[in-house]
């Protein structure tokens, strides 16, 4: 991803099976589980780092490139 301001983490609840590594990888603490589905407790504490993302093995939490005013 070329600029990081641009872009939003995103969550696919459907693919989301609960396993929580995610959560285990979070640098910033932001993600928890929620009813066994990913959620993210704060969006602007997010760092954009991608662990959540490279970690998943069910690609149900992503880093997307956003549009202007997202």
């Amino acid at each position: 991803m070329s600029n990081k301001k641009n872009v939003i983490l995103k969550t696919n609840q459907a693919w989301c099976k609960g396993c929580g590594i995610c959560v285990a990888f979070c640098p910033v603490k932001i993600l928890e589980l929620k009813k066994e589905k990913i959620h993210v407790t704060d969006k602007e504490k997010c760092i954009k780092c991608g662990l959540c993302e490279l970690r998943c093995p069910d690609f149900a939490i992503y880093l997307e490139e956003g549009k202007h005013g997202e």
